[in-house]
């Protein structure tokens, strides 16, 4: 199951790592905003604000700076989801992925600004139309052709992004489109440095921004590239059983060798990539199914599109490549001993691996379905609820029926689990199936802090 999470607070750290994990963080930050303000100071030192006098200077001028603040921005985007692990440790890639999705927009919306200002700025001064100024731009200003193509990226990128495009277009596809993004920001480049006026005029500037490329792409190989593939030679994962669990779903178990270096816990994620026939161009993220023991992962996929459809037979031996560990749904977030577990179809699998290392909790395990057969490894939770003295609480039934609609409700909640106030909250599923679960805990008087949640938002 491909997932999109979102939960709330850290990933434990103790002693000196977490010191320097907050060091790190701390000063990419101040880098960010030190680098920032040096180009805000550039462009108002060259007479960004003192040298307009008429709307044609303030178009001009305004597309320059929207122009450095998208490129910066862009720059941005690609090293919020670099997987550079301090980041990841400290804020998750649940909520960098988050600020990723609305720092593109932000890119989108800058680069147009200046486009469309800097057309009309232009237009006016030559005294001719837009579409004359603009081929003007294409066939005499070096880079712009491909800058053009590189902001048609970035907007193909957007728009596929957008909720009713990303529910119709299939994952392959999706995935496909965002790769295009690094080219889009490599075109966009083409064109900055010897077209820009802040550029050409100082070599200082252009050296500058030549080195944030440079260090953004150096970032960016490092570790999205040769440690993914350091990791996948050293650990040699390859997938040992598959297992049919159900209608459409199927457990994967992936062996290799040092697995105890991961450090992975229940509840979290890895991005994994299976390299067999049409599996092997793109990485999906899918939660553990099983608490790791250092000797094998697992995951539990339901087929859903035409990717997962293919992981139901994915030969035993394939070789693997994992990203990760990824995500703070886990366990050692709790800080009551009561727990309620409330999973939603699929979205079982994360808190099943929490549940098995939850051996000194109070459990009450609440799964929600719309049939039994989508009660996907329910004996093995009934296994390990016998084994803890937990409950199981097993809630059948199609929520469009208005015999099923209260499943979830406060009441019955309170009713399953009378001190659910004062109990840890895991929860995960269907987005719909998780709005609806939090505003009911709420109003059943669980504290906003107790509730820990992760959504099966997309999977393909």
């Amino acid at each position: 199951m491909a997932t999109q999470t979102q939960t709330a607070g850290v990933l434990p750290q103790r002693g000196s790592r977490s010191g320097l994990i907050n060091t790190f963080v701390a000063l990419f930050a101040l880098a960010v905003v030190i680098n920032g303000g040096v180009m805000v100071w550039v462009w108002l030192k060259d007479g960004g604000v003192t040298q307009v006098h008429n709307f044609t200077e303030f178009l001009l001028s305004f597309g320059r700076i929207t122009g450095l603040v998208g490129a910066y921005m862009a720059l941005l985007q690609v090293l919020l989801l670099a997987r550079l692990p301090p980041l990841e440790r400290r804020i998750g890639l649940e909520r960098l992925t988050v600020w990723h999705r609305r720092n593109g927009k932000l890119v989108i919306y800058l680069v147009v600004i200046h486009v469309v200002t800097s057309t009309i700025g232009y237009a006016q001064t030559a005294h001719t139309g837009l579409w004359l100024q603009f081929k003007e731009f294409l066939n005499i200003y070096p880079g712009m052709v491909t800058a053009t193509v590189g902001t048609a990226l970035m907007l193909l990128t957007v728009v596929s992004s957008l909720v009713i495009a990303r529910r119709r277009l299939p994952y392959e596809a999706w995935y496909g489109v965002h790769l295009t993004v690094y080219a889009g920001i490599v075109l966009a480049y083409l064109h900055q440095i010897p077209s820009g006026t802040d550029f050409f005029t100082s070599t200082v500037q252009s050296d500058w921004w030549i080195a944030l490329y440079v260090v953004t792409l150096a970032l960016l190989l490092i570790y999205r590239v040769l440690l993914p593939l350091r990791q996948f030679v050293r650990l040699d994962l390859h997938v040992s059983a598959v297992e049919r669990v159900g209608p459409d779903v199927s457990s994967i178990t992936i062996t290799g060798k040092h697995l105890e270096s991961l450090g992975a816990v229940g509840g979290q994620f890895m991005l994994w990539r299976f390299m067999s026939k049409g599996l092997w161009w793109q990485s999906h993220p899918f939660s553990l199914s099983a608490a790791p023991n250092g000797r094998a992962l697992r995951i539990t996929v339901k087929a859903v599109g035409g990717y997962t459809r293919l992981l139901q037979d994915v030969p035993v031996g394939t070789r693997v490549l994992a990203e990760g560990p990824f995500g703070r749904f886990i366990g050692a977030r709790r800080q009551r001993r009561r727990v309620t577990m409330i999973a939603g179809g699929i979205g079982v699998t994360p808190l099943r691996s929490i549940f098995e290392e939850l051996s000194d909790a109070a459990v009450t395990f609440i799964y929600r379905a719309v049939d039994d057969a989508d009660l996907v490894l329910h004996d093995e939770i009934t296994q390990l609820a016998k084994e803890r003295g937990a409950q199981v609480h097993d809630l059948v039934g199609d929520h469009r029926d208005p015999r099923f609609a209260e499943l979830l409700s406060s009441k019955n909640l309170i009713e399953i689990c009378p001190d659910i106030a004062s109990s840890d909250v895991y929860l995960c599923g269907p987005v719909p199936m998780m709005h609806h679960a939090i505003e009911n805990l709420k109003a059943a008087g669980v504290p906003k802090h107790q509730i820990h949640w992760e959504a099966f938002a997309f999977a393909a």
